[in-house]
């Protein structure tokens, strides 16, 4: 399965990261519904982010220490998977609202 515990994934320095943007709680809810119902990722990003929703979500590659804790601490545990079938993290606030997490790669 994808959900891998923690021992499934090796330690990574870098991930190439997406994230939905919404500060307000309902309307990342609703970005989350979209997703689960089976809207991909950069659409469902581009119709509700409130940062970076042109590039549908992406962030590139971070490396550890570039995010705020929460976001980090979230991101680096994904397992990674595609914008067309997305394998999200459920809503992670942080000082800029909430968002809802991806990754597509880890090095």
């Amino acid at each position: 399965g994808r959900l891998q515990g923690k021992g499934g994934l090796k330690p990574a320095t870098a991930i190439n990261v997406r994230h939905i943007l919404c500060e307000k709680h309902s309307k990342a809810l609703e970005a989350l519904e979209k997703i689960k119902e089976g809207q991909s990722f950069n659409k469902v990003a581009q119709e509700y982010s409130e940062d970076k929703a042109k590039s549908g979500g992406s962030l590139g590659w971070m490396t550890r220490g570039s995010m705020v804790g929460a976001f980090q601490d979230v991101a680096f545990q994904l397992t990674p998977s595609t914008v067309d079938k997305p394998f999200t993290s459920d809503l992670v606030k942080t000082s800029f609202g909430y968002h809802i997490i991806m990754v597509e790669g880890r090095r």
